[in-house]
């Protein structure tokens, strides 16, 4: 992987002890990509980090995520469910970017320390069908856009020394945590019906071990009342940042569970019960 700066800038914290927020320099963010490079905690940004300043930081560090992982492929919504809302005590969904080489396959098998701070989670992507959902309002009308509903398993990155301090701001900054995530088989959407929108919002998102047995499971409803929700929020955000999504596009849309630390030698498999099909998707640890 690319440094992005010399090695021995490695010893040096992102952020210095005592400075105030602001928007973070391209020196600082640099350093935070040649740790994230290396898995390596960072230093967590000031506390007082503003969202103005953490949303022109994490269109930096994408800019160096990119010389790693390739082209954009996509985007994610972090914090659209409750709990996860709480836990980071932030109570609105955040953005980051997806790039080409994040992205595996089903049944991928990666190193349980694939990350600074690892965790897995139950999430799912839409892949969208053509550029009429950025006009999208309502759930039934954005799933008209929608080409495929794949399973997916998101491996983020918490990334910080200290997660118990993690904020929405420090959260978007570090681009939403997106470091990996595995692709179920995809269902394709050959008709958008109401039955097909009710279906996601009544779905059980279940995650078992490579055992079988249950490390969690949620509702559809859990993100934003209904996942299709996820895509408009996105839609809105993106638009307001100029950016118009296309047909391939893949949207992430954020955790139907909570966030569970790896361990070497085991894994998990997410099932999607209500949908047509049952799809689902694994992953291992090694």
């Amino acid at each position: 992987m690319k440094l992005y700066l010399p090695v021995v800038a490695m010893s040096l914290c992102a952020f210095a002890p005592g400075a105030s927020a602001a928007c973070p320099s391209e020196v600082d963010t640099a350093l935070m990509a040649a740790r994230y490079a290396h898995l390596q905690p960072v230093p967590n940004p000031p506390a007082d980090l503003k969202m103005e300043d953490a949303l022109c930081g994490r269109d930096v560090f994408a800019g160096f995520l990119a010389q790693n992982y390739g082209k954009v492929v996509g985007y994610k919504a972090g914090l659209t469910n409750p709990a996860v809302q709480k836990r980071f005590n932030y109570p609105q969904p955040v953005r980051g970017t997806l790039f080409e080489k994040m992205i595996l396959e089903d049944g991928a098998e990666v190193p349980a320390k694939f990350g600074a701070r690892p965790v897995f989670e139950a999430d799912m992507v839409m892949v969208v069908k053509d550029a009429g959902i950025n006009k999208a309002k309502t759930p039934l009308e954005a799933l008209k856009h929608i080409a495929q509903i794949r399973p997916f398993i998101e491996l983020p990155d918490l990334v910080v020394e200290d997660v118990s301090k993690i904020t929405g701001p420090s959260l978007t900054y570090s681009n939403v945590g997106a470091r990996l995530g595995v692709l179920g088989k995809a269902l394709e959407v050959t008709k958008a019906t109401p039955e097909l929108v009710d279906a996601l919002a009544n779905m059980t998102v279940k995650m078992v071990d490579q055992d079988g047995k249950e490390l969690d499971s949620g509702k559809g409803s859990a993100i934003l009342g209904q996942p299709l929700n996820a895509v408009l929020w996105l839609v809105k955000d993106l638009n307001a940042s100029g950016i118009k999504l296309k047909k391939g596009d893949l949207l992430s849309l954020g955790s139907f569970s909570k966030l569970i630390p790896p361990k070497p030698g085991t894994g998990a498999k997410v099932t999607y019960e209500g949908l047509p099909g049952t799809p689902s998707v694994s992953v291992r640890f090694k």
